[in-house]
């Protein structure tokens, strides 16, 4: 069968059961875990010889990381099957986590630029299939792909997509934007796209809340025009001017931001709104909407309840570019020694552990990081990251006490 006959993506049923039976089993074989199974099923603790390990509530893979990864999979065996020479095409990373991907290029699915550049645009074939990831893409890549004859396997998150609905009224009303987010992110640059998508929206792309208080502080009291497009170069739209499109601001976010910064970035943004133009005014100048991801949510709370009755030490497994992942770590420092590691390999030795300091933005080491003796040691992960890494993280540290996990499992 020829590729041409696949060339409209909404003739492609990928979930046909025959399809996603093969895919669930490859799926299971490649991420599940037994060993996590069991210890989450006996209340998430497993102890001997002194060291306890304890599973936050909720960890690791969510609904749409699972989805994104089954429609890539589920892509591979169709297409496999009915056109085993089409070339499959994957935008950047289907999610936040080196090991997932490594075993989608395995698959023989190519990654090219999250945005790709016109040349590799023009090398892409009508009825070659391109694979938007879970952070979903750029209106303008999007209309290119498609513009090319593509059949486009779209993972797009749920919750991401709700935030696009949300900029895109935005937009219409003629309200900016204000994304809490990392303006290079995957995720924010498809979100600050969709707040471009009727050519009339701006948006201003704000990190943290020191950077919301200058924005506020503008908002009352204006400023230096040009120091503060300096300042947020990169994270606003084209055309731009902070002295015309802030008079009205509508809040949304990345999905995967710490929740309660989001809603003191929304507090704060309202706050100076009210103040600036009154009470009875406030909706004609502020708007918001709740887009924090229900699973990073999850994640987030379920950390912070086992902080209340601390472990000795944290671990936080998971992909050093996941924002999620990234924010569950920051939880942990603040309160415990936290060590955020892509995978087991990492705990080299009880004396040496490589881990990701995000403050460096690098890897560094640390010695002596698991003490002897009597130990508790937490451990959760972000939404991106696997069970089978997990397990990997348990055995190594029950490996480190000269322990077998599963000969433990077996008692």
């Amino acid at each position: 069968m020829s590729k041409e006959a696949h060339t409209t993506p909404g003739k492609i049923n990928l979930r046909r059961p025959d399809v996603m039976e093969a895919v669930s089993a490859q799926v299971l074989s490649h991420y599940r875990s037994e060993i996590v199974e069991s210890i989450r099923a006996n209340g998430g603790v497993l102890a001997a010889g002194g060291l306890t390990v304890k599973l936050a509530k909720e960890f690791g893979f969510c609904y749409g990381v699972e989805r994104a990864i089954d429609l890539a999979y589920a892509a591979r065996k169709y297409f496999s099957d009915v056109a085993p020479n089409t070339p499959i095409y994957l935008l950047g990373e289907i999610i936040h986590n080196p090991e997932v991907n490594d075993q989608i290029r395995n698959m023989g699915i190519k990654i090219i630029a999250p945005k790709p550049t016109d040349e590799e645009v023009e090398q892409l074939e009508s009825g070659d299939v391109v694979i938007i990831p879970a952070f979903g893409t750029e209106v303008s890549t999007r209309k290119k792909i498609e513009a090319k004859g593509c059949v486009l396997v779209d993972t797009t998150c749920g919750d991401v997509m709700s935030v696009w609905k949300r900029v895109r009224q935005y937009s219409k009303e003629h309200v900016t934007s204000i994304i809490h987010g990392k303006a290079k992110h995957e995720e924010t640059k498809a979100t600050t796209s969709q707040a471009r998508a009727y050519g009339s929206g701006h948006y201003l792309v704000v990190y943290n809340l020191a950077e919301t208080d200058y924005v506020c502080n503008f908002i009352l009291h204006g400023g230096d025009k040009q120091e503060f497009l300096k300042k947020f170069d990169g994270a606003f739209s084209a055309g731009f001017d902070p002295d015309l499109h802030l008079q009205a601001v509508g809040v949304a976010n990345q999905t995967t931001m710490l929740r309660g910064e989001t809603e003191e970035v929304q507090r704060r943004f309202r706050a100076v709104m009210e103040k600036k133009y009154g009470a009875d005014s406030i909706g004609s100048h502020f708007r918001f909407f709740d887009t924090i991801c229900g699973a990073t949510q999850d994640r987030q709370d379920a950390l912070e309840k086992m902080l209340l009755d601390p472990p000795s030490l944290l671990i936080v497994v998971g992909g050093y570019n996941s924002s999620n992942t990234s924010h569950l770590a920051e939880m942990g420092e603040a309160k415990l020694p936290t060590y955020f590691i892509k995978n087991a390999a990492k705990m080299q030795s009880d004396k040496l552990i490589v881990h990701y300091n995000q403050h460096k933005k690098e890897e560094v080491e640390t010695h002596d990081w698991l003490p002897a003796g009597n130990l508790t040691v937490g451990i959760t992960a972000g939404a991106s990251c696997p069970n089978n890494l997990i397990e990997d993280t348990i055995r190594r540290l029950f490996e480190l006490r000269g322990i077998c996990v599963q000969e433990l499992l077996k008692k």
